[in-house]
């Protein structure tokens, strides 16, 4: 990351932003503070916009608004992608857009009434399919009021029967049908004279009587059946026209308005970057930061447009800069799609590490320690092949699949190594056998093969640790560093000599190691630092998880060729077989997975990332 400065006249410092939001390779840092001397900064000022441009900004910012006040009224439909200039027309699309929204906004508030009178209109409908049919059979008089009501209790019919004998001397109708939701609809022909008496009676026993709206009354039951009808094909063919009329509107003028509010945000972004700005009465600066490696094409791009005009210096990076430089992650091919694992992680400081490369070398390793299959590799190798053949363009699931295709390939390796295809078929098969261990059986050599590994990972970290601590010029910490990854080894060799596996001669040399590192240890890092030591030493045995769950995998695979053999059935066992190896290879991805993780970001990566780091946000236009 590079720390410029760019200078030029002050009438050119549109142009330029303009150019650099284009590029999009420049951070601008809205504080001069270690960009100048503390003396120099009464020479210039923040950038402060003049009347004309705050008219204009306030402008545009209420233009916006009623742009997506208007969109917002209309369909959206994919049209095509407008390449013109809007400023020299803006006055005239401000015009127009008036109009459009006052028709749009009016058509739109229309269609809701409309589809809001459609829904309450449907509720009836559904009430008055069922009971058309009974219509036939009532003959309505002028003196007969027919009640209509919904039954959601089918015992509830009885208890009406009961109660309108009563109160009308028998002296009704009830007649019911079954309604598309399933519930009762009903209707009870009674005289006029009684009918006010039913309905108070169906409220007070919470029967709910259906009540038409005002524009239904005075019609019979079989003219508002007609009138309903007849008002739904009405609002649907009013919906059809406003909605043919608003996509009119979006497809015509669609594009045009998109492309006004796209030119208003570049125009907005410009004066929101100008509070970072620095003036003075003939010139402009601009502080921040950007890549190396583009340090040359945007001074290139700065002289090829303002014929050196404008100026960009490359200052010299203080040690206080280092804490508020932004972090941006660039990997090589093989190392990117790694990036998947370290986008879930706080960005690592300017001084820090990425941990991006680690993973893309460790994972794969233990990966292909726990699954060490050599048929399960190859399977899955050719469903992440045909999964990032599918799915190149999301990048994420693309990423993953390569990430298991490298993974894979560490499996095969280590399949070879420990004499595994498919469990021990390749033996049975073409008698491969182990070169390096057999994990089945055994187990002791396979923990020291993994907690050796997880001693070197471990002290990886701290002498990164170590280095991270002299580069910063620490030297308490970098002392404490080098102490406490001499006292692991003095410990571990220790322990190594106990069970025989070093000389014993070495022991006492070992011991006296410790007890001379100790007080240097705590001296440098106080009381606790003997409780870190203990915790790195924990880091390194939960490294054995690599041969405990892979030994689950070896032995799951050994478990699904044996039951296919007891089954004394060819086709049987090979499902069966074929059911418990997939199972194990779903297990076999996740799990391994997991576990990587874990031992990078909880025993490896806390040894010497440090976190805080602030993300590069470059000037440049947005999607």
């Amino acid at each position: 990351m590079s720390k410029v400065e760019l200078a030029g006249p002050r009438e050119l410092l549109e142009k330029v932003l303009s150019l650099l939001r284009d590029t999009g390779i420049l951070e601008i840092e809205p504080s001069s503070i270690g960009f100048i001397k503390k003396i120099d900064e009464v020479y210039i000022d923040s950038y402060l916009p003049d009347k004309k441009s705050l008219s204009e900004k306030l402008f545009l910012e209420d233009f916006k608004e009623r742009i997506d006040e208007l969109l917002s009224y209309l369909p959206r439909i994919v049209v095509r992608s407008g390449y013109f200039h809007p400023q020299a027309i803006i006055d005239t699309i401000n015009e127009t857009l008036q109009k459009h929204l006052v028709t749009c906004k009016g058509l739109y508030m229309k269609k809701e009434a409309l589809q809001k009178e459609m829904s309450e209109l449907s509720r009836y409908n559904m009430f008055l399919d069922a009971v058309e049919p009974l219509l036939e059979r009532l003959k309505e008089t002028t003196d007969l009021d027919v009640i209509g009501l919904t039954l959601k209790d089918p015992d509830a019919e009885d208890m009406l029967r009961r109660a309108l004998a009563r109160l009308t001397d028998e002296k009704y109708e009830l007649l019911t049908s079954i309604a598309a939701d399933g519930t009762s609809a009903g209707l009870i022909a009674v005289h006029k004279k009684m009918s006010d008496r039913i309905k108070q009676a169906l409220s007070d026993k919470n029967i709910p009587e259906l009540r038409f709206p005002s524009a239904f009354g005075g019609l019979t039951f079989a003219e508002k059946i007609g009138f309903l009808r007849t008002r739904l094909s009405e609002i649907s063919d009013e919906l059809d026209m406003i909605t043919m009329q608003l996509d009119s509107v979006s497809v015509k003028w669609g594009t045009i308005y998109q492309r006004v509010k796209e030119w208003i945000d570049e125009r907005l972004s410009l004066f929101r970057v100008t509070a970072s700005v620095f003036v003075t009465r003939m010139c402009f600066f601009i502080y921040g930061w950007t890549a190396s490696e583009d340090v040359i094409t945007l001074r290139e791009q700065l002289n090829n447009n303002f014929n050196g005009k404008v100026v960009l210096e490359e200052l010299e990076i203080e040690e206080e800069d280092l804490g508020r430089m932004p972090v941006i992650l660039k990997n090589p091919p093989y190392f990117k799609p790694f990036e998947l694992f370290t986008r879930i992680l706080p960005l690592p400081r300017y001084t820090s590490y990425d941990p991006t490369p680690f993973i893309a070398i460790f994972f794969p390793l233990f990966f292909g320690m726990i699954l060490g299959d050599a048929g399960y590799g190859l399977f899955i190798i050719t469903v992440s092949f045909f999964i990032f053949k599918k799915f190149r363009g999301k990048k994420n699931v693309a990423d993953a699949a390569r990430i298991l295709m490298i993974a894979s390939l560490y499996s095969i390796f280590f399949g070879i190594l420990y004499g595994e295809f498919f469990g021990e078929v390749g033996h049975t098969l073409f008698g491969l056998e182990p070169v390096f261990i057999e994990r089945r059986t055994a187990v002791i050599p396979m923990l020291y093969f993994a907690v050796s590994v997880g001693v070197v990972q471990v002290l990886i970290g701290s002498f990164l640790g170590l280095i991270t601590a002299v580069h910063r010029k620490t030297r308490k910490e970098a002392i404490l560093k080098l102490m406490h990854m001499l006292l692991i080894i003095a410990i571990l060799s220790l322990v190594a000599s106990l069970f025989g596996l070093f000389p014993g001669l070495m022991t006492k040399p070992v011991i006296l190691a410790i007890l001379i590192i100790t007080p240097v240890l705590l001296f440098t890092g106080g009381l606790l630092a003997p409780l870190e030591v203990i915790k790195s030493i924990g880091n390194i045995i939960s490294y054995a998880r690599i041969m405990a769950i892979g030994l689950t995998s070896v032995l799951l695979a050994y478990v699904a060729n044996r039951l296919a053999g007891m089954t004394g059935d060819i086709i049987v066992g090979t499902v069966v077989a074929g059911l418990l190896h997939l199972l194990n290879i779903v297990i076999g991805i996740f799990s391994p997975t997991i576990h990587s993780l874990r031992l990078h970001y909880v025993e490896f990566f806390s040894k010497f990332i440090e976190a805080g780091g602030r993300k590069f946000q470059p000037l440049k236009k947005e999607k």
